[in-house]
């Protein structure tokens, strides 16, 4: 028979009140007593009744992270991040995935009102400003992530794209780099991540007074370390000649690096490398990978804590915009 909260309470040699404020993450309960509320909860194996929380409170504690693509292992590292802080505020997270089709994005952000969730954290990826009224369709608390739509009625949280590509082009320069490749641009796009970076890699060259040479510029449709090595085979069958390259996302970059590496390209003696996300798997590649860390784990928690505020009622404010901020992590790959 399964405990119940009467049991925990005795137990722990306390109210009914008391058990239910610990569970309920009340602040205002003692260190010691709080102690002995969760080790009689642990010791009997309590398990509080959800649904009956729920109907109580009017709340599921479950949120959604809509997401385009989890193979990114971007997306999946930040996904772990959101996990941690909506942990802290005693919530679960339901992940969504969607491909590169509209349809299965505007279905992702539909389906979220049907599995009864409180909120959502939604990165956009093919919708746009004059998409912003849909977002109110789905009539539950959201906060988005990524660069697709900004000045919308919700909060975003994002990262700072042209300054960290802008300083990942700087410190190649600063190296002595004379021509650096960028790899992964989207032709035409503007407002992205691909535009976004492509702004600051440009901005960088002519700030150091360097021409822009659009043959250093390789167009990759999806950024996954596969398109980063074939973009890398088909730029050095092409004769172009580079000492530098910054990839606008880790895969890319890695993927990018092994080839070099197979055509027994010397890093970072004969081209030196720039990656973007910090992803943990840079930290232990051959040689290790120079990137720019985007403040993935804060820009989780800064949109973990605006949804529970717009979910508890807590935030009767304006949107507010959040740019999280970057720093360069020198590692082999740059490091005479």
């Amino acid at each position: 028979m399964s405990a119940t909260l009467h049991d925990v309470a005795r137990a722990a040699g306390v109210s009914i009140k008391t058990v239910s404020n610990v569970i309920n993450n009340y602040p205002h309960v003692r260190s010691a007593t709080r102690e002995r509320v969760e080790a009689a909860i642990d010791e009997l194996q309590y398990r509080p009744n959800q649904a009956a929380r729920s109907l109580r409170s009017g709340r599921a504690d479950m949120i959604g992270l809509i997401v385009p693509d989890l193979r990114n292992p971007y997306f999946a590292e930040l996904a772990d991040d959101v996990m941690r802080a909506a942990r802290a505020h005693g919530f679960s997270v339901l992940i969504e995935q969607f491909d590169a089709e509209r349809d299965s994005e505007l279905a992702a952000l539909r389906g979220a009102r049907r599995r009864g969730l409180d909120g959502v954290l939604y990165s956009v990826l093919s919708l746009g400003e004059d998409d912003a009224a849909l977002l109110d369709e789905v009539g539950m608390p959201m906060v988005l992530l990524g660069e697709r739509i900004f000045h919308s009625a919700h909060d975003h949280v994002t990262m700072r794209n042209t300054e960290a590509a802008y300083a990942a082009t700087a410190h190649l320069i600063a190296a002595g780099r004379r021509r650096i490749l960028a790899l992964g641009s989207h032709p035409g796009e503007v407002v992205g991540s691909a535009g976004l970076r492509l702004r600051g890699y440009e901005a960088a060259l002519a700030e150091a007074g360097r021409e822009l040479d659009p043959r250093l510029v390789v167009p990759v449709d999806r950024w996954h370390r596969i398109d980063g090595a074939e973009a890398m085979r088909a730029v050095l069958n092409s004769g172009v000649q580079f000492d530098g390259v910054v990839g606008f996302n880790d895969s890319l970059a890695l993927g990018a690096m092994r080839v070099l590496l197979e055509r027994g390209v010397r890093i970072p003696e004969e081209v030196a490398i720039v990656g973007f996300d910090d992803l943990d798997e840079t930290r232990y590649s051959l040689p290790a990978l120079t990137t720019i860390d985007p403040g993935r784990s804060e820009i989780a928690r800064v949109a973990v804590d605006l949804l529970v505020e717009r979910i508890t009622g807590d935030a009767e404010v304006a949107p507010r915009e959040f740019l999280a901020d970057f720093h360069l992590v020198e590692r082999e790959s740059t490091r005479s």
